[in-house]
């Protein structure tokens, strides 16, 4: 039973850790949706604070990691899957405020979309972790993953020749070249642990 407690600590902190993301994600699109700019710097408190909470979790289980000789993967696996379970998400409201933009291109909510989606797969591949070696769960999500940045991609190109091709105002091409960059890292993000996750469950089945 013990062992079993120390496997399930480590599995619930990967689902807390992304849960953190997805409610990041959908406070993201709430934003776009009823959009005032006035609002950010609330948003980007309250937004902070789901960051912190989520640092403060990861925070916890490297602690935990460092007074452990036994763990259900390997050290480097729970090290690298914990780093790489940042979301990027507080980033696109951070440049929204600091560009000062006043009305959101029609792009952005396609990209917060895919955004969610990424979060919601991840959280439906590590809620299934603790059964990685038998999981027909997890290989799906990752393939829904790798699809939706493939998606975030081709969105990035479309968000940009838009952009470029109707935006007249210097500043704001400015400023939404760089939000898009980083809704389009946020996809990149996801991938990321889903290529960790994969990597995890080949090594060790």
């Amino acid at each position: 039973m013990r062992r079993k407690q120390k496997t399930d600590f480590y599995f619930a902190s990967f689902s807390k850790a992304i849960e953190f993301s997805r409610q990041e994600a959908l406070m993201l699109y709430d934003v776009l949706q009823g959009f005032q700019p006035e609002n950010l710097p609330k948003v980007m408190e309250e937004m902070h604070k789901l960051e912190n909470s989520a640092d403060i979790s990861k925070h916890e289980m490297m602690e935990k990691l460092a007074q452990e000789f036994i763990t259900p993967i390997e050290r480097d696996d729970i090290a690298h899957l914990a780093q790489e379970l940042d979301d990027h998400i507080e980033d696109i409201i951070l440049r929204m405020y600091m560009f000062n933009i006043q009305s959101i291109r029609e792009e952005a909510f396609d990209f917060a979309k895919v955004i969610i989606g990424c979060c919601e797969q991840l959280k439906t591949a590590l809620a299934d972790f603790d059964n990685y070696k038998k999981s027909k769960i997890i290989p799906q999500a990752i393939i829904e993953i790798n699809s939706l940045e493939n998606e975030g991609d081709k969105l990035y190109t479309k968000a940009l020749r838009s952009l470029f091709t109707t935006c007249k105002a210097p500043i704001e091409v400015l400023a939404w070249t760089e939000t898009f960059r980083h809704m389009e890292r946020c996809c990149d993000a996801c991938e990321h642990a889903a290529n960790v996750i994969e990597s995890i469950v080949m090594n060790n089945s």
